[in-house]
Parts: structure tokens; C-alpha cells; sequence
């Protein structure tokens, strides 16, 4: 029977990929930098940046399971992802763009919203929340598209499990190449910013500054373009061959299957409780750019290669190889040993700083942090894919149970969870930050110290800034990595369950065909 199976073509897999990798790059150039030019480069407080960000992921998250029950409610002859997936690239470019736009500098000397201040921050507040409201209509499509390109298991999870690959590969292509690129960008773009840049009486703003801000506006075109233009392909030459099922349900129904349904609410949980792993995305940029590089382009690129291409190293190894070790060794125990294997390396980092606070660029320090980040790289990248293999299942479950087919609303509470887990790993590292000083007149304080010619790892007046940022990259994602699989310790679908489950699904959709077809003749 498996050879009757309808599946995608070897070029739709591949424009899916391509357009994986290019959502990442979007999503990334946000995730990584946004936060950063708004708090290190244009001076929005710590904390205005961290209730900024968590509010608008917090209201995010919650708008996934809307988007979730539209796309499942929707009835195209194309599909019910298709239309979003080809309507939503240009927007979000534009916004993306625009999250960047801003009124100029805030002025650490004058209160929040006094002034241009206030426009600065409710800009800021506005553009992110608009931001992720599109970058949602594309998102919940996407990861819900697989399972509806295929009624093979194998052929699903190979294509899920590559997605994460080229998504990550799209990811690193943003994570490793827009701060370098900004930060050169910004030195050549000095003369010209300071001729277009009114500083006033705003003391904290240089014209190394000005530079920067232009060169974050002008990274964010050109990797909006690539990445935009990527996530394009997806609706052009993608085909939907599993047909939705006839139930349209409301939003509260579906936020009550969402929670009836016993291993989704386990992965539900899981996710929640691991909230502190996405601390260290969060921080890495700050930490290479003022502790490694000294804002340097040239060394920010080189450190974020050898600390970065670590974690990438072992994240592409872990998720090409994740499917056949799940078939090895079950999906539950590849996810829960690979959290548990995690929080050793990431607590290892916070240790290795104790060691030696102002050294860790020594060649014998870069090779252990590299090792560590491969590990801890390795442990994110089966967990990322158990995860997204685990949902799906969670979507026949549902279906065999309940005769509804709930793709959109599940993989919706994947977006989900990434989005609240980021708001709350925001707010954490806004309070970490704002607890020894990191803020505003601060960072205008240390940039000018790294404008001299000094380097702040080496200053003891600056080592309480170093040290936050190793705490927040290490401890915290050493603790979720623990916290995250008290849910799923004794996970309710296993493997055999799900693939008799899966073969009875096949078989009903098979019958019911030949039966449409024979009343048909």
C-alpha cells in the first residue's frame, strides 16, 4: 500500500526547503538584531525594549491559534495554505524594513516619553507588534504544509526534519552575516549619516552611531530581499494532496482541542517550561559584539563564525541525522535525553567565564567554547526536530479520534510556543540587563569607551556587564534544557501507537476515495 501513497515531487521538496530557509532569514534579521539596534545602537532603555518585545511576542503567541483556525477554516481550490503562503512575502519585507525605520536616538537624558522619545519607543512598540502579526500569516501556513504534501510517514518526517535543517541553514545565514554587515555598513556610511543625523543636544549620539543605525536599515533591505524572495517559491510550486477536513471549527473549540489533546498539551508544556533556552539567541550577539569583537566587524564575523558555526555544526548533524535515531531509539527518548545532555554544555560556558573572566579569547578558550557550542548545538537540533515530528503526530492522533484534521491550530502552537517562549526569555534578560546598570546612558557610556580604542573586557569597571552576558547565554538555557522534559518524561503516543494510527488513516482516506469515485460512475 505505501507505494499508492500520494507524496510531493522532488521539486516541490525543494522550493519548500528554499522557502524555509528564506522565511529564517526574515525571521532572524528580527530575532537577532532587532532588539539589539534598539537597546545598543538607538539607546531604548533595557527595560522598555524587554516590555516591548514580551508584550508584543505575548500578544503574538496568542494570535497564532487564530491564524491557526482561519487557515483551517479556509477551503481554496488551491488549498487552504496556498493563498497565504503566495500573498504574504512583499508585506512582510516592507514591515521588516520598517521595524528598522525609526525617529533616531533615544535621549537617555530626558524621561520615556518626553519628547521624541515617545515616538522613538511607541514606534518601536508598533512596528514589532505589526510585524509579527504578518510574519504569522506565512508562518502557521508553512509548518502546516508538509502534512498536507504527503500521506507517507516517512516521506513527512524527512521533509520536516529538512526543513528544520534549511530553516536553521537560512537562520545562520542571518544569525552569522547581518550584525557583521551592519557594523560595516555603519563605518562606511559615517560621513553620510552625520550629514543627515540632527544630534542636537543628545549627548550620547556619535557619529559612529549614526552610522551604525544607517547600516542596520540597510542589512535589513538586503536581507529582506533574499529572504522574502525565497519564501516566495513556497506558494508558487507547492501542491496540497490531503483534502481538510468538512469540520470548521470556532476558535474556542480549537483552543479546547489544543488542550484535550493529551500529547499535544504534553509538548505544549514541554515548551513552556524550556522558555529560558531561548535566552542564549538572545544574548549571543551582544556577547560577541562587545566582549569578543569590541564592536570590530572583522572580529565580530570571525567570532561569530568559530563560536556560531559551532552551534551550527552540531545543530545540521543532530537534525540530518535525527530522523533515523528517532527510528532507532523512539521520538519521546531522543527528545528527552537530548534536553537532558544539553544543559551540560551550556552550564559549562558560565563556568569556563568564572575561570578566566578577561581570556576567553585565547586560542585554548575558543576550542573548548567551540566544542561546547557544537554539544549544545547538537542537543537544540533533535530536540527542534522531535518536537515538529511530535506535533504532526499529535495531528493524527487527533484525526483518528476525532475525525478532524487540525494542521493549522496545532502547528500553530509550535509558532506559539517560540513566540511566548521569546517574549518571556526577553523580559528575563531586560531584568538580567537592568540589574547591574546595562542600560541607556550606560551602553552610550561603554560604546564611546569602545569608540577610543578601549576594550571592555579588559576594563574591571565593565566586568559586571561581561559577566551578565555570559550568565544569560549559559545558566538559564542550562536550566530549561532540565525543566523541559518534566512533561514528556512519560509522553503518551509512541512510535508503534502512531504508526498503526497512521496506516488506519490512510486506509479510511483511500476507502472513501474509491467510494466517491465508484458513486461517481
Amino acid at each position: 500500500m505505501e507505494q499508492r501513497l500520494r507524496t510531493y515531487s522532488g521539486k516541490e521538496k525543494y522550493m519548500y526547503l528554499f522557502g524555509m530557509a528564506g522565511q529564517n532569514i526574515i525571521y532572524n534579521i528580527i530575532a537577532a538584531s532587532l532588539a539589539y539596534y534598539l537597546q545598543f545602537t538607538i539607546l531604548i532603555p533595557a527595560m522598555a525594549v524587554s516590555v516591548i518585545m514580551t508584550l508584543a511576542r505575548v500578544w503574538d503567541a496568542f494570535n497564532d491559534p487564530m491564524m491557526g483556525t482561519i487557515v483551517d477554516r479556509t477551503r481554496t481550490k488551491i488549498g487552504k495554505c496556498r493563498p497565504y503562503l503566495l500573498a504574504i512575502p512583499a508585506p512582510i519585507l516592507v514591515i521588516t524594513v520598517l521595524c528598522f525605520l525609526n525617529f533616531g536616538f533615544f535621549d537617555p537624558s530626558k524621561e520615556m516619553f518626553e519628547g521624541a522619545n515617545a515616538l522613538i519607543v511607541i514606534w518601536a512598540a508598533v512596528a514589532y507588534i505589526l510585524w509579527g502579526m504578518t510574519y504569522t500569516v506565512g508562518d502557521i501556513p508553512l509548518w502546516s504544509l508538509p502534512s498536507l504534501m504527503t500521506e507517507s510517514k516517512d516521506d513527512r518526517g524527512k521533509l520536516l526534519a529538512l526543513a528544520r535543517i534549511f530553516g536553521g541553514i537560512g537562520g545562520g545565514i542571518a544569525l552569522l552575516g547581518a550584525q557583521p554587515l551592519a557594523l560595516m555598513l555603519g563605518k562606511k556610511l559615517v560621513p553620510f549619516a552625520a550629514k543627515i543625523t540632527d544630534f542636537g543636544a543628545n549627548s550620547a549620539v556619535t557619529r559612529e552611531a549614526a552610522g551604525e543605525r544607517l547600516g542596520f536599515v540597510l542589512t535589513a533591505l538586503i536581507f529582506g530581499v533574499l529572504g522574502c524572495g525565497l519564501f516566495q517559491l513556497v506558494g508558487i510550486f507547492s501542491r496540497e494532496r490531503i483534502k481538510p477536513s468538512k469540520e470548521k471549527y470556532s476558535l474556542g473549540k480549537n483552543f479546547s482541542l489544543m488542550w484535550t489533546n493529551k500529547p499535544f498539551r504534553q509538548i505544549l508544556l514541554s515548551g513552556l517550561m524550556g522558555s529560558p533556552k531561548f535566552l542564549l539567541g538572545l544574548a549571543a550577539m551582544p556577547l560577541v559584539t562587545y566582549y569578543y569583537a569590541s564592536k570590530d566587524s572583522g572580529m565580530a564575523l570571525i567570532y561569530i563564525v568559530l563560536l556560531g558555526g559551532g552551534m551550527f555544526i552540531g545543530q545540521f548533524a543532530a537534525m540530518g541525522t535525527a530522523p533515523k535515531v528517532a527510528n532507532k531509539y523512539g521520538k519521546k527518548h531522543v527528545y528527552n535525553y537530548s534536553n537532558l545532555a544539553g544543559a551540560i554544555p551550556f552550564a559549562a560556558i558560565f563556568v569556563m567565564y568564572q575561570i578566566a573572566p578577561m581570556s576567553l579569547t585565547r586560542p585554548v578558550f575558543i576550542a573548548i567554547s567551540f566544542v561546547l557550542f557544537i554539544l549544545g548545538g547538537a542537543a537544540n537540533g533533535f530536540t527542534s526536530v522531535m518536537s515538529t515530528l511530535m506535533i504532526s503526530d499529535a495531528v493524527d492522533y487527533e484525526e483518528y479520534h476525532n475525525g478532524t484534521r487540525p494542521d493549522g491550530v496545532f502547528f500553530s502552537g509550535q509558532s506559539f510556543l517560540t513566540k511566548l517562549n521569546t517574549g518571556i526569555a526577553t523580559l528575563l534578560s531586560g531584568l538580567a540587563y537592568s540589574a547591574v546598570g546595562f542600560s541607556d546612558a550606560k551602553v552610550a557610556e561603554l560604546n564611546a569607551f569602545i569608540a577610543a580604542g578601549n576594550i571592555p573586557r579588559e576594563a574591571p569597571q565593565y566586568q559586571k556587564f561581561m559577566m551578565i552576558l555570559f550568565f544569560i547565554v549559559s545558566i538559564p538555557p542550562a536550566i530549561g534544557s532540565i525543566l523541559s522534559v518534566i512533561p514528556t518524561w512519560h509522553y503518551c503516543l509512541d512510535d508503534k501507537e502512531h504508526e498503526r494510527i497512521l496506516g488506519e488513516l490512510n486506509a479510511r482516506r483511500h476507502a472513501a476515495e474509491a467510494e466517491k469515485a465508484g458513486d461517481g460512475s
